[in-house]
């Protein structure tokens, strides 16, 4: 029918988002982009605007998909944090390990990009982190230590994820990877297990 768009948007989407998780937004060029989708720089222009506005589109896909996963992680095992922040892992670990989509992690990617970023994309990729923070701050909740130590867990293990992101680009293996959740896992059990003890302790 004359006017209407004769492609999937949310496939192009998809594709286009690939396209700046694996190489970068920097590094995306509008060739690769109008390669991926199967659209002319005229449609993609047309479609999602300039390169800036593709990208903050890929970056709400992005969130869109894996935000949810995360959601569902951590609301899982209500009233048992460090069984949450496990389960969190294993939701980052098996993303990694999916051969169906880039290493690493386009949040992550984009962070590292921040100063060749607009303004209002580097805003947005630092909001995904702030959101993903807030998200496990929530989980960390139903323990009984204190709002500055739970904000330190929140940060400690968003900063964990990002670093499996990073590690994993550099083709760390598996292995290693859940090396480093164990190792996390347990610095979460030993930190709560001891705000838990000195909350009880005699004033």
């Amino acid at each position: 029918m004359s006017g209407r768009k004769q492609f999937d948007v949310d496939a192009a989407l998809d594709q286009a988002m690939r396209v700046f998780w694996q190489h970068g937004y920097a590094d995306a060029s509008l060739d690769a982009l109008s390669s991926a989708t199967g659209l002319g720089r005229g449609s993609l222009y047309g479609t999602f605007g300039n390169k800036d506005a593709l990208f903050h589109q890929c970056l709400d896909h992005y969130a869109s998909i894996y935000g949810a996963q995360f959601e569902r992680a951590l609301t899982a095992h209500s009233g048992d944090p460090v069984r949450t922040i496990e389960a969190f892992f294993d939701v980052v670990l098996d993303r990694i390990a999916d051969p169906s989509v880039p290493t690493g992690c386009l949040i992550a990617q984009s962070a590292t990009q921040s100063p060749t970023l607009t303004e209002g994309n580097a805003t947005r990729v630092r909001g995904l982190l702030d959101q993903q923070h807030r998200r496990v701050r929530t989980a960390l909740a139903d323990s009984s230590a204190d709002p500055r130590t739970i904000d330190e867990l929140a940060t400690f293990v968003v900063a964990v994820i990002q670093s499996l992101a990073v590690l994993s680009r550099a083709r760390a293996s598996d292995a290693e990877l859940r090396s480093v959740t164990r190792l996390a896992c347990t610095t979460v059990a030993d930190t709560l297990a001891r705000a838990a003890t000195e909350d009880g302790a005699p004033s």
